[in-house]
């Protein structure tokens, strides 16, 4: 892996924080405590149970900024419900949303999803498989607390972190030092709406049109209505999908390109990106001159920014435009500060076992029985990828087979490692990349078959017939 640039020698990690509780955290968390070695592994959730995007919360009422193009945003005010026992946070999780993931590929590498679940998990029975995940951990959680600042300082030529957090229940803070921070906040927080041609003004003229799939949870409030999606991505052809059955047809999706998921209904309308917004016409007018009035509902389905809130004062900066989290080599270890590590920040990717294999990287490297490039290698490893793919999203976005090269990559990597393993990384086999190269098909059979299936073999697919 090369030399190692470390001039205050080894890492001397004991203390360690983990921001959030998601699927991505729990994984990290875990082979953090596998490895045996650190003191402390405190984990910190804001919401009161784990889960992260897949923790449903109702809907409440929020409203997104139109245009929405900055990441630099203050930490997410909670709402206390009437009878909750605890604040919670609105997140991008709906009613009817079902993973777009078989479970075989989906799962942990040390927990299988229930046989009777369906191949394609609702988000109810992701939730009790990450509760059922979390069972060993839980007593590591702060729950309900949210983390506010954490500050970098040298002390005897090492980076210590003080991480100061509050309670949302008793709105009591705390303040502690750490080693090392792992951030797996998730990257769905801070929703993109390009900034269109007259879009702030329509917002401001019509503040109930114009919304984003973050604040979406049922088709319900969109009946007999006129109305446009942004975006094609899975949540936008599943959003479409589900409000096409109800509003008022054909429902127009506005999109750059095809879907990379062919799965649509006819009673949607595919249309180009809007290039102006019509405040006297309550309408858009497409890239190709189209003319579409007295819009209802206008619904971005467009991703979200990268944002860290709570580590607004570190040098150099994590983020600028929010496209992209600057400053990492292989998409986890900080290049200037390798005690802050991150997970699962990649795109088109499979979270729960990238982050596996992450977590692992990320345990071993600290525990200093794996080393790190020099500065300058993981400098010029980001530089390579940024001349290749730029400063925006693409730089985060790996795909198949990127994706399973990069796991393995991770993996052999990891196993270099001298001290033996209480806990391996996972290893995507000829059977697991024969899965993830007809994910697609499969969703696609999947939902022309009735959305009840619960393994591939009764869709058809079988892997000893292509091995």
């Amino acid at each position: 892996m090369g030399s190692v640039l470390r001039p205050n020698g080894p890492f001397n990690v004991k203390r360690i924080a983990v921001i959030g509780a998601g699927p991505t955290g729990l994984a990290a968390a875990k082979y953090l405590v596998a490895e045996r070695v650190f003191d402390t592994v405190d984990i910190y959730e804001q919401q009161a149970e784990v889960g992260g995007v897949w923790n449903y919360t109702p809907s409440l009422a929020e409203r997104v900024p139109v245009p929405q193009t900055s990441p630099h945003v203050s930490p997410a005010k909670p709402v206390w419900p009437k009878d909750a026992a605890a604040p919670i946070f609105s997140n991008p999780m709906y009613e009817r949303l079902n993973t777009n993931i078989p479970k075989n590929l989906m799962q942990f590498s040390d927990l299988d999803f229930p046989s009777e679940s369906l191949l394609y998990p609702s988000r109810q029975d992701v939730q009790k498989y990450l509760i059922k995940y979390s069972q060993d951990i839980r007593h590591l959680i702060n729950f309900s607390t949210q983390v506010e600042d954490i500050k970098l300082t040298r002390v005897d030529d090492q980076d210590h972190w003080t991480l100061v957090a509050k309670s949302t229940v008793t709105e009591e803070e705390s303040c502690k030092e750490y080693d090392a921070i792992v951030v797996s906040n998730g990257h769905y927080s801070v929703p993109w709406i390009p900034d269109v041609p007259g879009v702030k003004e329509f917002g401001t003229t019509y503040p109930s049109v114009i919304s984003h799939s973050k604040i979406y949870r049922s088709p319900a409030s969109y009946a007999g209505k006129k109305v446009i999606v942004v975006g094609n991505a899975a949540s936008g052809l599943d959003i479409g999908n589900q409000i096409s059955a109800v509003c008022k047809t054909p429902l127009l999706n506005s999109v750059r390109e095809p879907a990379e998921l062919p799965i649509g209904v006819d009673t949607k309308e595919e249309v180009p990106t809007i290039a102006e917004f019509l405040i006297d016409d309550r309408g858009v007018r497409f890239e190709d001159g189209r003319v579409e009035k007295d819009v209802d509902a206008i619904i971005y389905c467009t991703g979200y920014l990268y944002s860290y809130p709570f580590m607004k004062s570190l040098e150099p900066p994590l983020v600028a435009t929010g496209r992209r989290t600057i400053g990492l080599w292989q998409q986890v270890f900080n290049i200037a500060h390798p005690t802050l590590a991150f997970t699962a920040l990649s795109q088109k990717i499979i979270p729960f076992p990238l982050s596996e294999a992450q977590g692992a990287a990320i345990a071993k490297v600290w525990s200093n029985n794996i080393s790190l490039l020099t500065t300058e290698e993981m400098e010029a490893w980001e530089r390579s990828r940024v001349d290749e793919l730029g400063e925006g999203t693409a730089f985060h976005v790996y795909g198949y087979p990127k994706d399973a090269e990069y796991i393995n990559y991770l993996h052999d990597w990891v196993m270099t490692a001298e001290n033996g393993f209480s806990k391996e990384p996972p290893f995507w086999d000829e059977r697991k990349r024969w899965l993830r190269s007809i994910y697609i098909d499969v969703k696609k059979r999947f939902n022309e078959t009735g959305g009840k299936a619960t393994t591939l073999e009764e869709l058809g697919f079988h892997f000893e017939e292509y091995s």
